[in-house]
């Protein structure tokens, strides 16, 4: 059975994420931390998490509870997890992250890593139907070409502190490599003013921010007379939170090396 630790154990997805840990039998909740000044330190995981008293304390560091683990989820924040990420190569531990907001730089310092031993599976977003979005979404944009305008829009709770989306750039990503463009050159992701006609290559990418919305992804292929809309909705952050579950039962018995969602459910080359 493949031990779990939980980082930032006690926010939002981190209680989701200990929840959906103990469901699943091939895990077991074995840890879970928050920083060192959080007033959840010494609570009852269990507890916490809404499972029951388990009788494990929330540590103040991932220090203290590192060799107890195999696997560590992280949903944090992209300094925090930077840092945990080097911590765990060094501990040869393996890691599922689902934190959004990570630079190109980031990603090229985890691939990076997984030559020091890290095994990682790293994420924008964790839910399955949002990774099979990816591919549906790549796929219609070969399938349509250059004859439809190609806009995503994402809509969040007002608390997300990066914008887009980590799901929204993947998607836009998936997208430019349907139509054969890169989205750092043809990405655009504000309008305002007199800005002129839209190209035939530019690829919108729009963000929402009010009250508490879970998650909300829509890719539009505008062509003439005629639109086509896939959407994804997260209702609440329980898919999420499965899918790194999921993906922490998947990554134990892999080498070190930096994988995706598209691995853990088999979608790679589809």
């Amino acid at each position: 059975m493949t031990r779990v630790i939980v980082a930032g154990a006690a926010g939002r997805m981190g209680r989701r994420i200990c929840y959906m840990v103990s469901q699943n039998p091939e895990l077991k909740l074995v840890a879970g931390f928050e920083r060192a000044d959080s007033p959840e330190v010494g609570k009852d995981l269990g507890e916490t998490a809404g499972i029951g008293t388990i009788g494990v304390a929330i540590a103040g560091s991932f220090e203290e509870v590192a060799a107890l683990g195999d696997v560590v989820i992280d949903f944090t924040f992209h300094e925090a997890t930077m840092a945990l990420a080097r911590k765990a190569a060094k501990e040869k531990k393996a890691m599922v992250i689902g934190t959004t907001g990570l630079s190109a730089e980031n990603l090229a310092e985890l691939k990076q890593l997984t030559a020091s031993g890290l095994t990682c599976v790293q994420s924008p977003n964790m839910a399955i139907g949002v990774n099979v979005l990816f591919k549906i979404a790549k796929k219609v944009a070969a399938i349509l070409g250059d004859g439809y305008d190609i806009e995503i829009v994402e809509a969040h709770h007002r608390m997300k502190k990066d914008a887009p989306s980590g799901t929204a750039l993947k998607l836009g990503e998936m997208v430019a490599e349907g139509v054969n463009r890169n989205l750092a050159e043809v990405g655009v992701y504000s309008r305002h003013g007199i800005i002129g006609e839209r190209t035939d290559q530019e690829i919108g990418i729009q963000t929402v921010r009010a009250g508490d919305i879970v998650g909300e992804h829509t890719v539009y292929f505008a062509g003439p007379g005629e639109r086509l809309e896939i959407t994804h909705r997260a209702h609440n952050r329980d898919n999420f939170a499965r899918g790194a579950a999921l993906a922490a039962a998947w990554v134990a018995g892999q080498p070190s090396g930096f994988y995706t969602m598209f691995d853990v459910l088999g979608l790679q080359d589809l």
